[in-house]
This record gives structure tokens, C-alpha cells and sequence, in this order.
């Protein structure tokens, strides 16, 4: 039984009764609307920590889309998935892949940025000063990124990008 049928609190159900009456309406081909209706699985799937059932219906969600912004927000949230497990080589990989479709995910961009911010504090720690400003500059480059789409947000990348140096914009 697909997720979207068997939601048990009133926020999943009205959810998906919404996006069910929004599909009906909107000019989308079934193919379209079944790549929805496992994008939404996914998600809910991924918010009840069942990462297995999410990944596997985000891959059935990217064999049926073809819009690339959309396709963006699928390797998106497969990659925050493989982060929150700690697989740090696959959700790069998947925020890439993401960022390749929408260059404008600023989402994607922090989470990068987060990630190799992570591996220089790793690799500072392990006596690997050189790896560690080489993954440290990684960071900066794309917390710049991140914050030229989304100048409000990324406050705490912003304070270290100015007290590290690494700095020159006039964004913020």
C-alpha cells in the first residue's frame, strides 16, 4: 500500500487529500502526477526516519521526472538522507548532482559547504593542516555561493567567513 494511503495523523492525511485535489486540477500528465505521488511518499517516508522506504521511492520519483528543477529537489533530499547517516562521499555526490540541475539550491550549496567545513575540522584534528585549508576554502566558496542566492540566511557561515577571512563580500 503506498504511504500516501496509509498516513496516520491528521497533518499527513490533510497533506496528501491537498495535494491529491491539487494534482486533479493542475494540467500534469500521469506520468507527472506518479512522480509526485512518489516524491510525496518520499518525503513523508523521510520524516518518519524510514530512509530505506524514502530512498527507494525518490529513485522511482527520478526514473519518471524529467523536469530538472524538480529532479534537483529529489537528489536533494537523497542526499540529506545519506548525510544524516553520516555518508558524507554519497551526499556530496547527490548535492552535486543536484546543484548541476539547479545551480540556485542554496539548500544544496550550505549543505556542501557544511560538509567540507565538517571534513577540514576532521582533518585539522588528524594533524592535516594543508587538507584542512584546502577543504576549509571548499567551504567558503560555497557558502559564498549560498549566500549570494539567499543573503538573509547562512548567518552563522556569514560570522565565520568574516572572522576566518575568507570573506570580500559586500552582501552582508
Amino acid at each position: 500500500m503506498p504511504r500516501s494511503q496509509r498516513n496516520d495523523n491528521f497533518i499527513d492525511k490533510s497533506f496528501t487529500v491537498m495535494a491529491d485535489l491539487i494534482l486533479k486540477v493542475l494540467p500534469a500528465t500521469n506520468r507527472q502526477k506518479e512522480a509526485f505521488a512518489y516524491y510525496r511518499d518520499g518525503m513523508s517516508a523521510q520524516g518518519d526516519g524510514e530512509y530505506a522506504e524514502a530512498l527507494d521511492n525518490y529513485q522511482e520519483a527520478l526514473k519518471l521526472e524529467d523536469d530538472d528543477y524538480d529532479r534537483s529537489y529529489v537528489l536533494y533530499n537523497m542526499g540529506l538522507i545519506y548525510a544524516s547517516n553520516g555518508d558524507h562521499a554519497k551526499a556530496l555526490e547527490l548535492y552535486h548532482q543536484a546543484l548541476e540541475l539547479n545551480g540556485r539550491l542554496c539548500q544544496a550549496l550550505n549543505n556542501v559547504a557544511v560538509i567540507y567545513h565538517y571534513q577540514g575540522e576532521q582533518a585539522a584534528e588528524e594533524g592535516r593542516p594543508e587538507d584542512s585549508e584546502q577543504l576549509f576554502n571548499m567551504a567558503a566558496e560555497y557558502w559564498k555561493r549560498a549566500i549570494r542566492v539567499a543573503p538573509n540566511n547562512y548567518i552563522e557561515a556569514q560570522n565565520w567567513l568574516k572572522t576566518t577571512g575568507r570573506s570580500t563580500m559586500d552582501l552582508y
